[in-house]
């Protein structure tokens, strides 16, 4: 939800994200690119949830971001994206959602929750470090060196 303007966090999220397509591409992962939905008249989460379902590619595996979802390390991580992969599902949407988190509809149809753990980030820096998590996962499953743990 909601629109990132310019400046370093933009530059940072641009560069994990160009980093996830040259990895991604012999894994068959990728393109990322973000999509942005906005609710211009304030309607609240269940209003975003119908956007953010309307976004949404067909047969798309959909992890909802949220403080209350699960906790997972990066290898696991992983391991559900190529999961879904090979699972023949075509994409794998992120949704991280507005002021007043999600709506009924949209946790209903997640086929994950997951959370950066229980304080509430904000917008700018949760996609930042989605960003870096799914460059993370596509370097775990190309067996590169960037994951050391």
């Amino acid at each position: 939800m909601g629109r990132l303007r310019g400046g370093p966090e933009a530059a940072l999220i641009a560069d994990y994200l160009g980093r996830i397509d040259k990895t991604g591409r012999p894994l068959a992962l990728g393109p990322a690119r973000v999509i942005e939905v906005e609710d211009k008249r304030g309607r609240g989460a269940d209003a975003e949830a119908a956007l953010l379902l309307g976004a949404l590619p067909d047969g798309a595996a959909l992890v909802v971001m949220d403080e209350r979802g699960a906790t997972l390390s990066s290898p696991a991580l992983a391991a559900r994206i190529a999961h879904w992969r090979d699972d023949g599902r075509r994409a794998c949407c992120f949704a991280i959602g507005g002021a007043d988190g999600h709506g009924a509809a949209l946790r209903a149809r997640a086929d994950l929750t997951l959370s950066f753990g229980p304080m509430v980030w904000p917008h700018m820096l949760a996609r930042a470090m989605l960003a870096e998590q799914l460059f993370r996962a596509t370097s775990i499953l190309g067996g590169a060196p960037y994951h050391r743990a």
